[in-house]
Formats: C-alpha cells, structure tokens, sequence
C-alpha cells in the first residue's frame, strides 16, 4: 500500500452505514438458505449485494482518484505519476 495524500487516506467512514446495509442483506440470504427458500429469490438478493458492493466500489475509488490520484498529478512529481497509475492498473489487472 503506497501512500497519500501527505501519508493520509481519505475518509470512507461515510460508508459504514453502506457497509452495514451489504452484511445485513448477506445475513437475510444466509437466513433464505437455512429456510430452504426459492433459487430465484436468493439469486435476486445476492445480485442485490453483488451491486451494493460495485457502488462501495465506485464511490471509494471515486475518492481515491479525487485525493490521492489528482495530488500526485498536482504535485508534477512524474516518479508518483507513474507511480499511481502503475497501482491502478495493478488494482485492474487483479480481478480480470
């Protein structure tokens, strides 16, 4: 993990209330799962955690891009330019 924005990340805490919305949807389909609950529904409720968690996604790296990626190009520190672009494009590649 590198650093930034002067060795400071940027708040996500926003997120929390997000967060505990996705585990209480993973706890109702544990719940659909132990009550034998039609395929289709717990399908429907997973593909409804599957896009909870791309939009913590975008918003995080939303953020991060907005800090931590326009700092290093603000900062005309080309070494941290390549830097942050070699880590997104780390990120990226991981989960193709």
């Amino acid at each position: 993990m590198s650093d930034c924005c002067n060795n400071k990340y940027p708040d996500h805490s926003k997120e929390i209330s997000r967060l505990n919305r996705i585990s209480g949807q993973i706890e109702g389909v544990k719940r659909m799962i132990e009550d034998r609950r039609y395929c289709p529904d717990i399908i429907t409720q997973l593909r409804a955690i599957s896009s909870a968690a791309k939009s913590l996604e975008a918003n995080i790296l939303r953020s991060h891009l907005k800090a931590c990626v326009t700092n290093a190009f603000n900062s005309k520190d080309t070494k941290e330019q390549d830097k942050k672009i070699d880590e997104l494009l780390t990120l990226f590649k991981r989960f193709d």
